[in-house]
C-alpha cells in the first residue's frame, strides 16, 4: 500500500459512526459549545496518535496496541487485557451503530418495527455477512470513505450556505449548559469530550496494515497525522454547523443529529437521500468493527490465549463461525443494555485504558532502540497522551455508572475464558506429560 492509499485508509477508519450518532449526545451534555468537546478530543487524540507513529515506525508489525504492550512490559495478562479490551471496544462501537441505524436516520423510511429489535436484526445480519466472509480490499475502502465523506461534505456546504446567507444563530457557539460552574463544568465539558472522543476512534487499527505498507517508518506518520487532521477538522466544522442550524435541545432529542441539520439547513438537500447516507455510513462502521472483533478473537485462539474452540473455521469459507457467534452474542447483549450515548462512551473509555497504556508503552520502549531510523515524538507528547487518556476515562468525565458496569462485565467474561483458557492447557499438557 502506497502513501496515498494508506491516508484514504487511516480516514476511512476513523469516520462513521461517532459524527453522524454521537453529535446530538454531546450538544445535551455540554449545550451550544459542541465544538469544545470536539476540538478538545481532536488534540487528545493527536497525542496518542504520535505515540502510536512512533511504536508502528519502530516495531513495523500487525498486533498493534497488543504488541506494544507485550514489548514494554512483558506481562502476557496485560497483554490479553489489552487485547480484549481493544475486541470490546469493536463490538461496542458496532453496538452503538446498530443504535444508530436503529434510530432516526432509519425513521426517514420507517417506523413500524421496534428500534431494539431492529438493532439485534443487524447485528445478526452482520453476522451472516461475516460467516460468509468479506475480502474488502484497500480499493474498496477507499470506495466506502469517499461514500462517508460524502455526507459530512453536505454538512459542510449546507453551512457555507448559511454562513453566506446570514442564517444561523451564532450567539449558541459560546453557550455552555452543563447545569453548574466550577466542578460541574470541569465535569460537563470532561464528559462531553470523552463522548465525543468515540468520533476519533479508529486510527489505531490502522497500524495493523504496516506489514502491507511500503516503506511503514516514512509513511506512517504522515498518513496518521494527516488522517487523524483531516477528521479533526471536518468533525470541528460540522459540529459549528449543527450548533449554528439547530439548537442543542433539538440536537440532543434526535438519534440522528445530522439529518435535523440538513432540514434546517435551508438548501433543497433530500432528506431521505442523507439518511441513506448516515445508515450506509454507520453500517461500513459496524461491519469493520465486528470483522476485527471476531478475527481477534480467532488470532487470541490461535495463539492459546482464549480457548482453542474460539478458534475453528467453517470448512468452506474459512471464517472463524466460533469466534464470530460469540462476538455477535456479546454485541447483541451490548446492544440490549444502553442506547447510542452508554455505547459510545463505553467504546471511549476501553480505548481510552488503551491508550494510556500506549502511551506509557512509548516511554518504557525507549530503552529498547531499533536499528533503522523512525519517527520519534517529544518525550511530552506521550506523557501529555497518558494523562489525558487516564482523565478521560476517569469519573471526572462524568459518564454514567452503566458505562463501567458494562465495561467490566465485558472484562470479567474475558478474564474467566483466559482462566478457563489456562485450566485446560495445564490439564493437557499435565496429561501429555504423564502419557510419555
Amino acid at each position: 500500500m502506497g502513501p496515498k492509499l494508506l491516508i484514504l485508509f487511516v480516514i476511512g477508519d476513523i469516520l462513521g459512526t461517532g459524527i453522524y450518532a454521537t453529535t446530538g449526545d454531546v450538544a445535551g451534555k455540554v449545550g451550544g459549545a459542541l465544538w469544545l468537546p470536539f476540538a478538545i478530543g481532536f488534540a487528545v487524540a493527536l497525542l496518542t496518535a504520535a505515540s502510536y507513529v512512533e511504536l508502528v515506525g519502530k516495531y513495523p508489525k500487525a498486533a498493534g496496541a497488543a504488541l506494544y504492550t507485550q514489548k514494554a512490559f512483558k506481562v502476557p495478562f496485560l497483554t490479553f487485557v489489552v487485547a480484549f479490551m481493544v475486541m470490546c471496544s469493536g463490538l461496542s462501537s458496532a453496538s452503538a451503530a446498530a443504535r444508530a441505524f436503529s434510530g432516526d436516520y432509519l425513521g426517514e423510511f420507517t417506523d413500524a418495527v421496534p428500534p431494539t429489535l431492529i438493532a439485534i436484526l443487524f447485528i445478526l445480519a452482520l453476522a451472516a455477512i461475516n460467516l460468509r466472509g468479506v475480502a474488502e480490499s484497500v480499493k474498496a475502502n477507499v470506495v466506502l470513505t469517499l461514500v462517508e465523506v460524502s455526507g459530512l461534505a453536505v454538512i459542510l456546504a449546507i453551512g457555507a450556505y448559511a454562513v453566506f446567507s446570514g442564517e444561523g444563530e451564532p450567539s449558541r457557539l459560546t453557550q455552555i449548559e452543563t447545569g453548574g460552574t466550577g466542578y460541574a463544568l470541569l465535569t460537563g465539558v470532561l464528559g462531553a469530550t470523552a463522548l465525543g472522543f468515540f468520533a476519533f476512534v479508529g486510527f489505531e487499527d490502522s497500524v495493523n496494515m504496516a506489514e502491507e505498507t511500503k516503506n511503514p517508518a516514512r509513511n506512517f506518520p504522515r498518513a496518521i497525522f494527516i488522517g487523524v487532521g483531516v477528521t479533526g477538522t471536518i468533525y470541528v466544522l460540522v459540529a459549528l454547523i449543527s450548533s449554528l442550524l439547530v439548537d442543542s435541545g433539538t440536537l440532543s432529542g434526535s438519534s440522528g443529529p445530522l439529518l435535523e441539520v440538513v432540514k434546517a439547513g435551508g438548501v433543497d438537500f433530500p432528506p431521505k437521500l442523507f439518511a441513506l447516507i448516515a445508515l450506509f455510513a454507520v453500517t461500513n462502521s459496524a461491519l469493520i468493527n465486528i470483522m476485527m472483533a471476531s478475527r481477534l478473537c480467532y488470532g487470541m485462539a490461535n495463539e492459546r490465549i482464549l480457548p482453542p474452540t474460539m478458534g475453528k473455521v467453517l470448512s468452506g469459507r474459512r471464517t472463524p463461525w466460533v469466534g464470530i457467534v460469540f462476538v455477535s452474542a456479546l454485541a447483541i447483549g451490548l446492544v440490549s443494555t444502553g442506547e447510542i450515548e452508554g455505547l459510545g462512551d463505553t467504546t471511549s473509555f476501553l480505548l481510552l485504558c488503551v491508550f494510556a497504556v500506549v502511551n506509557i508503552a512509548v516511554l518504557v520502549l525507549r530503552r529498547d532502540p531499533v536499528d533503522h531510523h523512525h519517527f520519534r515524538t517529544p518525550t511530552a507528547l506521550p506523557v501529555l497522551g497518558a494523562l489525558t487518556s487516564l482523565i478521560l476515562a476517569s469519573p471526572l468525565a462524568d459518564r454514567g455508572s452503566d458505562v463501567y458496569v458494562r465495561a467490566g462485565i465485558l472484562l470479567l467474561i474475558g478474564i474467566g475464558l483466559w482462566v478457563l483458557n489456562k485450566v485446560v492447557m495445564t490439564a493437557r499438557e499435565k496429561s501429555a506429560a504423564d502419557a510419555s
